[in-house]
């Protein structure tokens, strides 16, 4: 595969990522959480400030796109406005933080994810940029297939554990205790697992290392939920946002509800409180729709590394794959959209699309060079049909 230019950090709102398309300004909402006037606010930054898209990631955020260096920083001083911006981009990249949008009033979700925010700012952890931490504590797990390193969940009889992700078994720990023993992990971490700034918990548990005695565990986790898909749930409605991308008009429309808006790395997003189903343009409604079964990045113009127009082919594409399965297409070999396995992985290059069966963009492809055009007229390549 083609090499692709790898930033080694990732996109905040005060550090944006230059794209094809423009600054590509990253928003980590508190908690995981927007209320109507902060969705509404975003809206009406990136119709003022940028293109008018807004990407929602797999990490529960949101991206402007589309933002010149001069709109930049008025951006900013809506974000501000909006309390959505962090003192500065050090305090930001370490608020890395997954939520499950499965809350309930009165729980004590919130309140652990404001404490674990209120500690990282207070922190000298010096993590990796793609180092994050899970706050997972419903009954059922949600987030178990989402990338974190560090986890608070709940066991079966429902008391709080932390766990390393990698390990099967986490640590029983009181409400007090949880923040603590979380980053403490993260420091033994930053210790020992940490080379030239990156490093990941599972890869470093998998090499050999060993957790401290104070901070291993016995106490299994909650069963895993079932995946979630677009519908009625009782903390609302959730949506699902084609190929991870809205527009402010949608978004707008989601905020005039006068309900919240909840977060989550599949990009979905519930609308709090709400009792039917949401209805804009790009917005996922149906529970298997096709178009849940696709992962694409930006893809170009968007995206100055990637070699196609992604989303068009992934649209086209929709409709042929397997309810079991699911079709990743990737601008380039970064894999920026989706850094897991896929049953179908199609990677963009100058000389075609490459295509890895169940792996990623990592992996070593079963067939080069493959013609956009090719693959829509005979669908039947992706699946071993060649």
């Amino acid at each position: 595969m083609s090499a692709a230019s790898v930033k080694g950090w990732c996109p905040g709102a005060i550090r944006p990522m230059p794209s094809g398309d423009g600054l590509v300004v990253r928003i980590r909402p508190f908690g995981g959480r927007l209320d109507a006037a902060q969705a509404a606010g975003l809206a009406d930054l990136a119709e003022r400030h940028g293109n008018g898209l807004i990407d929602v990631t797999s990490r529960a955020n949101l991206q402007i796109r589309g933002v010149s260096d001069t709109s930049h920083r008025l951006l900013l001083d809506g974000l501000a406005q909006l309390t959505l911006l962090d003192p500065d981009a050090v305090i930001e990249s370490r608020r890395n933080i997954l939520v499950t949008p499965f809350w309930r009033d009165g729980d004590e979700t919130q309140a652990l994810a404001a404490e674990l925010e209120e500690a990282l700012a207070d922190s000298m952890l010096e993590l990796p940029v793609k180092f994050g931490f899970a706050i997972d504590d419903g009954k059922s797990r949600v987030l178990a297939g989402n990338s974190a390193d560090v986890r608070i969940e709940r066991d079966a009889a429902g008391g709080l554990l932390v766990r390393a992700e990698g390990a099967r078994l986490g640590r029983s720990v009181t409400r007090g205790e949880a923040v603590a023993t979380a980053l403490a992990v993260a420091r033994w971490f930053v210790a020992s697992g940490v080379k030239n700034g990156r490093g990941r918990m599972a890869t470093h548990l998998a090499s050999g290392a060993k957790l401290p005695e104070a901070l291993r565990g016995e106490t299994e986790p909650a069963p895993i939920m079932a995946a979630a898909r677009p519908g009625l749930y009782p903390q609302g409605a959730m949506v699902g946002v084609a190929f991870g991308q809205l527009s402010h008009a949608t978004l707008r429309q989601l905020s005039g509800c006068g309900h919240a808006l909840r977060m989550t790395p599949w990009r979905m997003v519930l609308s709090e409180g709400k009792r039917t189903m949401p209805s804009a343009p790009g917005l996922i409604t149906e529970p298997y729709d096709p178009a849940l079964r696709v992962i694409a990045c930006s893809g170009a113009p968007r995206c100055r590394e990637a070699h196609a127009d992604t989303r068009a082919l992934a649209a086209a594409l929709a409709h042929n794959i397997g309810a079991a399965a699911q079709l990743h297409v990737s601008g380039c070999v970064k894999g920026c959209a989706h850094s897991g396995t896929a049953a179908i992985t199609l990677v963009a290059t100058a000389q075609g699309f490459d295509l890895v069966r169940s792996g990623s963009t990592r992996d070593e492809p079963v067939l080069r060079g493959l013609d956009r055009d090719d693959i829509i007229s005979d669908p039947s390549v992706l699946m071993g049909g060649n």
